[in-house]
């Protein structure tokens, strides 16, 4: 160790500079992360409309209950056709042309002079003609349509009971159904059938009706305004018009959740929006993706998160429809799954706001659970357990806008590089003018990518390090393994070997904490943490060091456990792996390899094919529910036990066992550095939860060689009998 010390004391200098500038970074991001201890509830009028209808009481009853556990926030979208057509109260039915045209008397059902009307303007089957049999929701839809839309896009005809107006559509508003075959008596295709279904038109903005308006003033609930916009219909008339309804209706609020594809006005831009917004000084939204990955993309949010309002934003997660129906899910007796997805969002993913809709039966995506006791258990419950995190329930706070500056991204670069040039020296006889060399290319490297692609330093400096640490870490274990293979006897007692194992994890996990560290740093911005931008090459980071491993292995071990270099890799150990025998058992065996590092990989993060097993859920939520943080299962279980097994069988001198404990340890390693690679979770969690990782890996670990003794002694015996 000395002598590594000393021959590397420059290379080692670096990496220690390095790390204080990546601890430095770390810390601001902690005090603002500190900071962001607020979160919020909005309710979605309409659902919680439809639930009332289910129930017994009426919506204002039910948003008085809300207000009751203190939620006094309510989403209200604007109409459009679909739920003016579907609320019994409003007069108003719409339909697309394409569907009125396949009668051949069409024309007979409607006013001449509408028909008139129509001739003189053209009409095709992309338009939408609606119809409205009182005057005053004629007149509602009408004065929207006026002021928000140019008039070359509609024109109408009005009677003494209401009227009609025709939207004018295009091909790009119709919506078609899938493509379906048709087929003959024989089953033979004949055609192809693309069928139009409906028109985008349907889902156009007309304003919030009075009525909602008048019962969440009436309950004293606040409006959260949520207006959906669509290109082609969305330009400066449009927002203007929306603003002053806005207006009209004295709305103050704090957030702005985008609904449809925009921003208001994005075909003109996003200076209305983001004027109207920093003028009423109004927190954006960031709606979270169904696959707990970055955010929906709606145009215009994030340019002015961004670019227009310092990143005055807040991460909004929705209760979607898969979430409202793990009421008694997992054997629970209520709604706490649903609990559990709300907690993990607010602690785990910097969620601020939780758009909330009510709780659906199990498996039922209609029938709502109409017991207001469930929604008061269930608040009640989430911030309890919240302020175990000293997050508290009220107006939803932001995080400061907080960047990495450029020299402590260049010192951080510097580290990765002296720390790439010491895992060289790890498996290859490396000389000093050799480590000046790969020093100087890697500096010129770095000076490159600040003058031609500034922005991927951060990226380039934060893969490398996720993959850098944790093969020195991998190189570490393997090294000692093989010292204590050479240095100790084969019949050691494992009271003797358990110790150093435990050493060994400690060391190891400590080096890829390191690794965490100076992965972490770089990317530790504000727009990583609202996750506008993300870190990719999470799997390919989780790769890479385990194809060094077996670079590793070779140059400790060798391919028949024969070594004349000892810790270098040589050509021999190459030559050895072609000129063998493939027996079928080694085939067997790398399919075993191949399946599991393919289940291992695809397991990880949130878009996975592989779902995650019902016990294994409820196993989650036990550690979660009795712990500040649930540590990684294949990390106590499986990965940091591997490393301490790794060193038992390498003393006892087994042959294919430290090779398989070895490999699985590298995911351990990989592992604790992907804690930190979700920028969206807060620092202290990933501390602490590879604190218990470590802690209950050193358990099983301990429990794993003693049984894997009892029973290698119990062969041993059986063996001796035999013969």
């Amino acid at each position: 160790m000395k002598t590594f010390i000393k021959e590397n004391k420059i290379l080692l200098l670096i990496i220690v500079v390095a790390i204080i500038a990546a601890v430095s970074v770390l810390i601001g991001r902690f005090n603002v992360e500190s900071k962001n201890k607020v979160y919020d509830i909005v309710l979605d009028y309409s659902e919680i409309e439809e639930m009332a209808n289910q129930s017994e009481h009426d919506v204002a009853w039910w948003f008085n209950q809300f207000k009751d556990m203190g939620i006094t926030k309510v989403g209200l979208s604007e109409e459009n056709l679909i739920t003016l057509t579907e609320n019994k109260d409003v007069k108003v039915s719409a339909e697309i042309m394409y569907k009125i045209m396949q009668e051949a008397d069409w024309e007979k059902n409607y006013p001449s002079n509408l028909i008139e009307k129509m001739k003189d303007h053209g009409y095709d089957k992309d338009d939408v003609l609606i119809e409205a049999a009182s005057k005053q929701d004629y007149d509602f839809l009408l004065n929207a349509i006026t002021s928000r839309f140019s008039s070359e896009k509609y024109y109408y005809e009005a009677n003494e009971n209401g009227g009609y107006i025709v939207l004018d559509g295009t091909p790009k508003e119709t919506l078609y159904k899938q493509k379906y075959k048709l087929v003959n008596s024989k089953k033979k295709e004949s055609a192809e059938i693309n069928e139009i279904y409906s028109s985008r038109l349907f889902y156009l903005n007309f304003g919030m009706l009075q009525s909602k308006v008048d019962i969440l003033n009436k309950t004293g609930m606040e409006i959260i305004p949520r207006t959906a916009s669509y290109k082609g219909w969305n330009d400066t008339k449009y927002a203007n018009a929306v603003i002053n309804d806005y207006n009209k209706l004295n709305l103050k609020y704090p957030y702005m959740i985008v609904g449809g594809e925009a921003v208001i006005g994005n075909d003109d831009g996003n200076d209305i929006a983001r004027k109207y917004i920093e003028d009423n000084n109004i927190k954006i939204g960031l709606i979270e993706n169904t696959t707990q990955r970055q955010n929906i993309l709606q145009y215009g949010v994030e340019d002015i998160v961004r670019y227009n309002n310092n990143y005055n934003a807040v991460r909004i997660f929705t209760v979607w429809d898969y979430i409202q129906n793990r009421y008694k899910y997992y054997g629970y007796e209520g709604a706490e799954e649903i609990e559990n997805t709300l907690f993990r969002a607010i602690v785990e993913r910097n969620i601020r706001v939780i758009y909330f809709k009510p709780i659906k039966e199990y498996k039922d995506q209609q029938v709502y659970v109409t017991d207001v006791n469930e929604y008061k258990t269930m608040f009640s419950n989430l911030e309890k357990r919240l302020k175990q995190h000293n997050i508290h329930f009220g107006q939803a706070s932001v995080m400061h806008n907080y960047h990495v500056n450029l020299l402590a991204e260049l010192i951080m670069a510097l580290g990765c590089i002296a720390a790439f040039i010491l895992l060289i020296q790890r498996i290859l006889p490396v000389g000093r003018k050799v480590k000046l060399v790969l020093f100087l290319l890697g500096i010129l490297f770095v000076i490159g990518i600040v003058l031609f692609m500034p922005s991927y330093l951060k990226l380039l400096c934060s893969f490398a390090a996720a993959v850098i640490f944790p093969c020195l870490a991998v190189s570490f274990i393997s090294k000692q393994s093989k010292l204590f293979e050479d240095t100790l006897n084969k019949d050691e007692k494992i009271t003797k070997i358990i110790p150093l194992a435990i050493s060994v994890l400690i060391i190891g996990v400590i080096i890829s904490l390191l690794g965490s560290i100076m992965t972490a740093a770089p990317i530790s911005s504000i727009n990583y943490m609202l996750e506008i931008d993300i870190f990719r090459g999470v799997k390919l980071a989780q790769l890479l060091p385990i194809a060094f491993f077996i670079i590793v292995y070779l140059a400790y071990f060798g391919f028949k456990g024969e070594k004349k270099s000892l810790c270098k890799l040589e050509f021999n150990d190459i030559k050895d792996i072609l000129n063998t025998n493939i027996k079928i058992w080694m085939i067997l065996l790398g399919v075993i390899i191949i399946g599991v590092g393919w289940y291992y990989i695809d397991r990880t993060g949130h878009e996975s094919s592989v779902e995650v097993s019902n016990l294994e859920m409820i196993f989650r939520n036990a550690l979660e529910d009795h712990l500040l943080a649930r540590p990684r299962n294949k990390e106590f279980l499986f990965a940091f036990p591997a490393v301490m097994m790794f060193v038992y069988t390498s003393v006892r001198g087994f042959k294919l066992w430290p090779f398989i404990f070895g490999l699985s340890s590298v995911i351990g390693m990989t592992c604790v550095v992907n804690t930190f690679m979700h920028i969206r979770t807060p620092l202290y969690l990933g501390f602490v939860r590879t604190g218990y990782s470590l802690s209950f890996g050193i358990i099983a670990g301990v429990l794993a060689i003693i049984v894997f003794e009892l029973i290698y002694k119990l062969y041993k015996k059986i063996e001796r009998l035999i013969v």
